[in-house]
């Protein structure tokens, strides 16, 4: 059963089990009142009040059940996983793979195979701290309990959690290096986000690496985290990323996917203090593209 433990110093003596367990634990208020009425807050193995005065050297434990129906089905693909503990893992999402299993999306997603790389636990439940398009590869977050869960993602937006992408356009923005602040809002119809006044702020920094034969290979990094906000972003400038089917065009080399990795996740480690750094190189379909430029302007 997931739980976290925590022993009370001499400097928190005479504290009340909320205050350690909201201040010291970091649960959120709605947490600590779930697992309170549930009995999952225990002092020295015993369910506590709330107002219940703590001694120095007693263990204070959250505790929880953290069960969820399984997914339907197993699927295997091979993935990477760069980096895992207790906590956390960073996995390097293929595409095109969904992130999410739902009763309309069906067949292999990354909530799924990852079940199967797990050997199919008992006790699974998918929880990922950031997401990525069905078309995007690259590296995500996936906390490994619920608690790890919400830490991790009061990270996002701020810059103690750093995601960079690299894409590939055509054409390239107007300048070498540059920020893009333009708000995103959702079109009239389907699924599509546009720049438009009504939206919401939307924050891109992006940096040219490369340009060769019309084509651009362009670093990127999220400051704000809006519905597909690179692929607007970029559409927006006039360099619609490669094999974009929403914001720009399919292209047969880039079957279901286009030419967007996420290459770089950075995060403080919330139960730990340390930094988590992990960098992916491009897929070699994306690579490729740089090399075989005709091939991409004329699909």
């Amino acid at each position: 059963m997931p739980h976290v433990v925590h022993i009370v110093t001499v400097q928190e003596a005479g504290r009340t089990v909320k205050s350690i367990a909201l201040k010291e634990m970091r649960l959120s208020r709605g947490m600590y009142s779930r697992l309170k009425f549930s009995g999952g807050i225990l002092l020295d193995g015993q369910p506590s009040h709330a107002d219940v005065r703590v001694r120095a050297g007693q263990a204070l434990t959250a505790e929880w059940e953290d069960r969820a129906a399984l997914p339907q089905e197993e699927h295997f693909i091979p993935l990477f996983v760069p980096y895992q503990d207790e906590f956390y893992c960073v996995v390097e999402k293929p595409a095109p793979l969904p992130t999410l299993s739902s009763a309309r999306q069906q067949g292999p997603t990354l909530e799924n195979v990852l079940y199967r790389h797990w050997g199919c636990p008992q006790d699974y439940v998918f929880r990922p701290v950031n997401r990525l398009d069905k078309g995007t590869s690259g590296l995500m977050a996936v906390a490994l309990n619920a608690h790890a869960q919400q830490l991790l993602q009061r990270q996002l937006h701020t810059d103690a959690f750093l995601r960079e992408y690299r894409a590939i356009c055509h054409g390239a923005p107007p300048e070498k290096e540059g920020e893009i602040d333009l708000p995103i809002g959702k079109a009239e119809e389907g699924i599509r986000r546009e720049v438009r006044p009504d939206g919401a702020r939307a924050v891109t920094h992006y940096w040219v690496e490369e340009e060769k034969n019309g084509l651009s290979l362009v670093r990127l990094r999220l400051k704000t985290g809006r519905t597909h906000q690179i692929r607007v972003h970029l559409s927006a400038l006039g360099c619609p990323i490669v094999g974009d089917y929403v914001y720009g065009q399919a292209h047969p080399a880039l079957p279901g996917r286009f030419a967007l990795h996420a290459c770089a996740l950075r995060f403080v480690h919330p139960l730990t203090g340390e930094e988590v750094s992990v960098c992916s190189p491009l897929p070699p379909a994306l690579s490729q593209l740089l090399s075989a430029p005709e091939n991409v302007n004329d699909p």
